[in-house]
């Protein structure tokens, strides 16, 4: 299967590097390097209140902020295993989760200082942020749960999904939070008033629906399917797949830019596939072989700007590929 699994990554770059340069809508405008060992990178959130990329370097075990406007990185903070990080400018705060000390830590989004630190399951994940109810979200993955923290970082109810949870976001056209259940092919619809499952959506033609991401505005979903590389269109109105789309192998982060309305959806394979959003679904625009691990995405939805952090550059150290729409 490992055999099979690694020809599969290689066709896929492969099959991506062969299509022409007007295929892929983005081009390169910089690289900064990074500080720290060529390892693993994981999740980005960018808070535009303070002009800083937050970009977990997984297996570094440290949560880098970087200045956007500056290019440079600010502070580096220790958080062992660091996998999800959000920023929520309108509490002044950012929310990591720190897996291998099964935490989510809770920092001062200017000066980093970590204010909070919360049990948060066996393998803490992805976060998404309820700006209603004023809580923070943390898939458990291997737990099977949502863990609910206050804003203050402290938890204060788990949810079992009934399986292996993927990625979580909250929708703001209906106020509820969405999370994969990536064991079941199925999204769990939360009630964040009464923390608890109210619902479940079939996720017809997707294997372990891993990535997750929410254009509330359009009433729509994106859903990447890393068992069998597909992407999933989601409407938000009817809860029913709208459409299906080839990606690079083992797609892990999505991001968006809502001027653009341009999706963009990173794989573990390094093939990064980019879409237009249309009013019921997406439209591909291209996908490109970026680099080895080019796994996780970030977009400044004021200069358009896409990050790209990566655990070995072009000259083998940690970078930040930055690029532009084309």
């Amino acid at each position: 299967m490992a055999l099979l699994a690694a020809l599969a990554l290689t066709a896929a770059a492969a099959s991506a590097e062969t299509e022409p340069a007007r295929a892929f809508p983005l081009v390169s405008v910089g690289r900064v390097s990074l500080p720290g060992p060529a390892v693993r990178f994981d999740y980005t959130s960018l808070d535009p209140s303070t002009h800083r990329l937050w970009i977990a370097h997984m297996d570094a075990g440290r949560l880098l902020a970087f200045d956007v406007a500056r290019r440079r990185v600010v502070a580096s903070i220790a958080a062992p295993g660091v996998h999800g990080v959000i920023a929520v400018p309108q509490l002044g705060r950012v929310y990591a989760s720190a897996t291998d000390a099964r935490q989510v830590l809770t920092l001062n989004a200017r000066t980093g200082a970590v204010l909070a630190r919360a049990p948060a399951g066996e393998y803490p994940d992805g976060l998404a942020y309820d700006p209603v109810q004023r809580h923070v979200f943390v898939s458990d993955e291997s737990g099977g749960v949502e863990t609910v923290l206050n804003a203050k970082g402290r938890r204060i109810a788990t949810i079992p999904l009934g399986g292996e949870a993927g990625n979580v976001q909250y929708d703001p056209g209906s106020r509820r939070v969405l999370a994969d259940v990536q064991t079941r092919d199925d999204i769990a619809v939360i009630d964040p008033r009464t923390n608890r499952v109210i619902r479940r959506v079939r996720l017809p033609g997707c294997v372990h629906d891993h990535g997750l991401l929410i254009d509330g505005p359009h009433r729509l979903a994106f859903v990447a399917c890393d068992g069998n590389a597909v992407l999933l269109t989601l409407s938000l109105r009817t809860l029913r797949v709208t459409g299906a789309f080839t990606v690079g192998a083992s797609p892990d982060v999505l991001a968006f830019d809502p001027g653009l309305r341009r999706l963009y959806v990173s794989a573990e394979s390094g093939v990064v596939a980019a879409f237009a959003e249309t009013a019921t679904g997406a439209r591909p625009l291209g996908r490109r072989f970026l680099a080895a691990e080019a796994h996780t995405v970030a977009v400044d939805p004021r200069t358009h700007l896409v990050y790209f952090p990566l655990q070995a550059g072009a000259n083998g150290r940690p970078q930040l590929l930055i690029m532009k729409p084309g």
